[in-house]
């Protein structure tokens, strides 16, 4: 898969996902629009004034009744399908409008059954599509029959060839689909064994000491009324035992609590496409230059934005952008989230965006929340080293 140079992201929408930004919904409407070529007949049968006023009309609305749910039915179902409900109801819309038309209207119009074709292959179940796809071919030929039969010849094995084509498009966009929903249940099964892990690491740390700390406190109470220095011993010991232990669980909550900024961004695109956010993330980040703790402030503030965008935004697409800059303060890493939505019903920053703010100072860095031209923006900076390509990003 061929990739942008300057983002490291495929340079068109994946199979089976909704166009994140508008080069891809670009690429993806002429990709579809390509193939309204064969509507040229049936344009140049209309303009060529060859029905009375009344059949134009009709003509006219039946064929942009006709484009229109063909272009919603393929377009709109490759990524996020519609249900099986709405899928019949389209597609049997698309079943009676082309008969009905070429039937009526003559031979030109019998290009309509490719698209019927087409738009039965890719969204109906193989079982269903296999039935439907021979069952317009037959149909087209009928009526081919009556109006153009030279016509309807050399149609018939291009419907049923790009009918059957377009089943095997269908299938791989549900792989896909059912892939996509897979990873987010590994990345979920994953979060779920890091935290039996941590409760293993915990009940491991703490099960020997606090049996050690009661087993010494015991002692040292039998010892205290007649041996005072073995006590105090024993009490000694006791503090060893806690401060140690205090030191294995702040090790380990540490460890467990310091997220990765590569990890949270890919965490942010599960949680954004879940809940149905058309979401633009960089490449894996840039990472040279920039201290565990700047990363791990980031890597927070990225996580607080994007549950922010899932919970309270009401937001249908977010921005994830990752820069390095040049300011008078020297260089920084930059991390820019974006979204379309209003941004919450609150009226000033919450604890979230202030428990971030206190992250990120001690880190060096800065953090602006509030509105922006197209929605609500965070912008969390920290400091960077010098590198040769300060200014570039993703």
């Amino acid at each position: 898969m061929r990739e942008d140079p300057h983002t490291g992201t495929p340079d068109h929408a994946p199979v089976g996902w909704p166009p994140r930004n508008r080069r891809e919904l670009l690429v993806k409407t002429l990709w579809i629009g390509v193939w309204l070529v064969f509507l040229s007949s049936p344009v140049e049968d209309l303009v060529s004034g060859g029905h009375s006023t009344g059949a134009t009309v009709a003509g006219t609305a039946g064929l942009t009744v006709f484009v229109g749910v063909y272009l919603t039915l393929v377009f709109r179902n490759i990524g996020r399908p519609f249900a099986p409900r709405v899928v019949l109801t389209l597609g049997g819309i698309l079943g009676v409008l082309a008969p009905v038309l070429a039937y009526t209207l003559g031979g030109a119009w019998l290009g309509l059954f490719v698209y019927l074709s087409v738009a039965w292959g890719a969204t109906l179940p193989l079982r269903a599509a296999y039935w439907a796809i021979p069952a317009s071919a037959v149909a087209m030929y009928l009526i081919g029959l009556r109006t153009d039969e030279n016509e309807a010849r050399g149609l018939v094995v291009l419907v049923l060839l790009i009918g059957f084509a377009m089943t095997g498009v269908g299938q791989l966009v549900r792989t896909t689909i059912e892939l996509r929903k897979a990873r987010a249940t590994v990345a979920q099964l994953a979060a779920n064994e890091e935290r039996l892990r941590l409760a293993r690491d915990l009940h491991d740390l703490l099960g020997h000491s606090l049996s050690l700390i009661t087993l010494k406190s015991e002692l040292a109470g039998r010892m205290l009324p007649g041996h005072p220095d073995k006590a105090a011993q024993q009490v000694a010991d006791i503090e060893q035992v806690s401060r140690q232990a205090l030191v294995d669980v702040r090790e380990a909550v540490t460890g467990y609590r310091r997220p990765r900024l590569a990890a949270e961004l890919a965490g942010a695109q599960v949680a954004l496409s879940a809940a149905g956010v058309v979401a633009e993330t960089p490449a894996e980040p840039d990472l040279d230059g920039v201290g565990e703790d700047a990363e791990s402030a980031l890597a927070w503030a990225l996580r607080e934005a994007i549950t922010n965008v899932v919970r309270h935004s009401g937001a249908d697409r977010c921005v994830i952008r990752l820069l390095r800059r040049q300011t008078l303060d020297g260089p920084v890493l930059e991390l820019s989230v974006e979204d379309n939505g209003s941004g919450g019903s609150g009226t000033g920053p919450g604890n979230g965006l202030t428990g971030l703010t206190e992250r990120l100072e001690k880190a060096g860095g800065t953090l602006e929340a509030g509105r922006s031209r197209h929605g609500f923006r965070l912008l969390a900076r920290v400091p960077a080293a010098a590198t040769a390509d300060v200014g570039s990003g993703t």
